[in-house]
């Protein structure tokens, strides 16, 4: 969109505020954005001298925008998240967080079971998290069991079962890690005291827990029950252990969330610290990539909105190390200047650096990974299998049919190590000669050469194919009959052995198992497997409808594929209700109702 074409649009635009999204000439959309005021905002972009080149390009792209006005800068805000969330736009900074993380689940059942999981669901249950790593919720839990006895079995305890004593207490009660509930040794009022204890440990509460094992404590020894305190007293001092181990930041058991962002070039790192009684309970690194210069104002503002929604904190303080203007106006920014606050500030930002420097030495690593594998992996397939040419451009071949029906083929590409999805090709098999492999891999083989050919496009440095020795022959059968300048090199890679076949050697090579090289010919084998097969089953589901079952009124799609699936074809169906209880094994497959469609049609008439 030109500077004059967007005078034309200009006064219309509001001069409230809202969001407003830019679209290219396909549709595409490709930045989202929050204003106070839509029409200066959106008027900023179209200036005579742009702040940036990536600016420059995001206006040259511009074929359409739209906007969407709201009651507040805070629900633009809101708003903006929710929609790069949803589309990631390709122009908006991009926060690289799509894990899904483990949370610690107080189960919404009877005598609640404490556990790991990963899906959170509106089932009543309590979650705590989520944890950015599995190994500490692990200790965690294993802290919990060792200081509460909790029941960890999955029965099903209803107070109708346990009165009619249908369990018996397991090892768990005589370790002393359960009190029984299963079998009414204890009433879900004591329980529910324990699952409160979790519950504030998991708030960063111990002082409270280490009350309440202090009180019952106590209570065992006026009753004389010295074995039974000492043992509560080993819990107390494991939890005071565990509390002089936390990292303590503020006396005054304050609640705050900590941002840091330290930012170079394109990459910035945003680290998060939540505060819970003044005791860390929980840190997190995010990878941000900025795209039109943003400022480490805007970089952090996004992360707070999505970090604060990904952990669920609803905190009235953020401490941050500029002052800006956040939406939400029940939340308080501080941005302190010594104190407690300060320290804390220094500690989230020394872990940003740190965060970006291992950020930038991993992107380092993969470079130089790929840098290694130019360099070595092809010289180690070149020796190892007698190559004449450096392997660096690989393309892999693989076939897939239903006993010869819907054949299809598919290729895979490598370029220096990694798969060039631009240059993966699928191919409709249109040989006569059904279930015939060896054929299917000549035409798959002959028409993307051919191709190749005609465009003068340069061909792989290697042709690997799926198969055995018939398949490779078959291959190289093609590629002599094309006469090309510069054959590439051929191998076939059987999946049993893992053996390769190579032109004119009788024997396959056997490579060693933990060769770099074998196990690299296996990706792009087992990729080329993946490829062909995902085809396979589009194309199998979308013909279906040429098959013999088609023609059977009251025989849909689904139940086509469930018999073609269970019999290979059509023929291994029609031999199958040959056998004497042919008809009762249908039936319990796809109904006795279909089951009679189905041998009605395929019988002999009379």
């Amino acid at each position: 969109m030109t500077r004059e074409e967007f005078q034309n649009i200009a006064p219309g635009l509001p001069a409230q505020p809202g969001i407003y999204k830019y679209y290219d000439a396909n549709g595409q959309l490709l930045y989202v954005g929050k204003a106070k005021n839509l029409r200066k905002r959106v008027s900023s972009y179209f200036l005579k001298h742009f702040p940036g080149y990536k600016t420059y390009e995001l206006v040259k792209r511009i074929a359409r925008i739209e906007y969407t006005v709201v009651n507040s800068e805070q629900d633009a805000f809101l708003l903006e998240n929710n929609l790069i969330k949803q589309f990631q736009p390709k122009f908006n900074i991009n926060l690289k967080d799509d894990k899904s993380y483990p949370y610690i689940v107080i189960r919404n059942e009877p005598f609640p079971r404490v556990y790991l999981t990963r899906n959170k669901t509106e089932d009543g249950s309590y979650y705590f998290g989520p944890y950015t790593s599995v190994k500490k919720v692990r200790e965690l839990l294993d802290f919990i069991r060792q200081t509460i006895p909790l029941r960890s079995c999955k029965l099903r305890l209803t107070e109708n079962n346990i009165k009619r004593g249908k369990f018996k207490v397991c090892l768990e009660y005589h370790l002393g890690n359960c009190k029984g509930p299963c079998a009414g040794l204890q009433n879900a009022e004591d329980y529910e005291k324990n699952i409160q204890q979790v519950k504030n440990l998991l708030r960063g509460n111990l002082s409270g827990v280490i009350r309440h094992f202090t009180e019952e404590m106590k209570a065992y020894a006026k009753q004389l029950a010295f074995e039974k305190a000492e043992s509560i007293k080993k819990k107390i001092e494991f939890l005071k252990n565990y509390q002089s181990k936390s990292v303590v930041i503020s006396h005054k058991k304050n609640n705050v969330d900590v941002f840091a962002v330290q930012q170079k070039e394109q990459v910035a790192c945003i680290h998060y610290m939540m505060i819970r009684n003044g005791i860390i309970i929980q840190t997190h690194n995010t990878r941000a990539e900025t795209h039109l210069n943003e400022t480490p104002q805007e970089i952090l503002m996004h992360g707070i909105s999505r970090l604060r929604e990904t952990f669920q904190s609803d905190v009235k303080e953020i401490i941050v190390p500029f002052s800006m203007e956040y939406p939400d106006k029940n939340v308080k920014l501080i941005v302190p200047v010594k104190g407690e606050f300060k320290n804390l500030l220094s500690l989230c930002e020394k872990n940003a650096q740190i965060g970006l420097e291992e950020m930038q030495n991993r992107n380092r690593l993969l470079l130089d990974a790929k840098k290694d594998f130019s360099d070595k992996l092809p010289e180690r397939l070149q020796k190892e299998l007698s190559l004449k040419n450096r392997p660096l451009h690989i393309e892999c071949f693989d076939n897939s049919h239903l006993q010869g029906s819907f054949p299809v083929s598919a290729l895979v590409c490598f370029k220096n190590g990694e798969p060039d999805k631009n240059q993966y090709r699928l191919f409709h098999m249109r040989t006569s000669k059904k279930g015939d492999d060896f054929a299917f891999m000549r035409e798959a083989i002959s028409r993307r050469y051919k191709r190749l050919l005609q465009e003068n496009k340069p061909l792989p440095d290697l042709i690997i194919i799926d198969g055995g020795k018939g398949q490779l022959h078959a291959a190289v059968q093609v590629i002599d009959e094309l006469e090309l300048n510069a054959k590439p090199d051929m191998i076939a890679l059987a999946k049993k052995e893992e053996e390769v076949f190579l032109p004119g050697r009788k024997e396959p090579l056997r490579l060693a198992m933990n060769s770099e090289a074998l196990k690299f010919l296996r990706k792009i084998r087992n990729e080329a497997h993946r490829f062909v097969l995902k085809f396979h089953r589009k194309s199998r589901n979308a013909g279906l409808p040429e098959t013999e079952l088609a023609q059977i009124k009251g025989i849909g799609k689904q139940t086509a594929l469930l018999l073609l699936n269970t019999y290979r074809s059509v023929k291994g169906l029609k031999d199958f209700l040959q056998n004497k209880n042919a008809g009762d094994e249908l039936a319990r497959l796809i109904g006795k109702k279909k089951t009679e469609l189905v041998m009605s049609h395929f019988s002999e008439p009379e």
